[in-house]
């Protein structure tokens, strides 16, 4: 069975339904609870978290949140769909770590012209 919004192949039992599609848990996670980059809770929760376990800068993330953050430091300010191609990622995956960073305060949003970039914060 393959999944309606993300085409992966979903094994048998692990199907969900939403609004008459088969999709897989994933999908179904985001579509019902899609992450949130602009979350003034949540940006205090991480940095009030990160502040007590003695973590600054990339300290505390995943590889792929880390090489994203240098990526983007390197570039230094990139499109969302280039960094979902650069890494493989789907948009949910992209979305999902864009809003960690963001929630540490390492990375932001910013709009020119019609386009928004993601940049470091520092």
């Amino acid at each position: 069975m393959i999944c309606a919004k993300c085409q992966d192949e979903i094994e048998v039992g692990d199907e969900m339904q939403l609004n008459g599609q088969t999709i897989c848990e994933d999908c179904f996670v985001i579509a019902v609870q899609p992450p949130k980059t602009c979350d003034v809770a949540a940006v205090n929760s991480a940095i009030t978290h990160r502040k007590m376990a003695g973590q600054s800068g990339t300290d505390g993330l995943t590889e792929l949140q880390k090489k994203i953050y240098e990526f983007i430091k390197e570039k230094g300010k990139v499109t969302r769909p280039e960094i979902a191609a650069h890494f493989d990622l789907k948009d949910w995956e992209m979305e999902r770590n864009f809003a960690v960073l963001r929630h540490c305060e390492l990375l932001t949003g910013t709009k020119e012209g019609q386009t928004i970039y993601i940049t470091t914060m520092n």
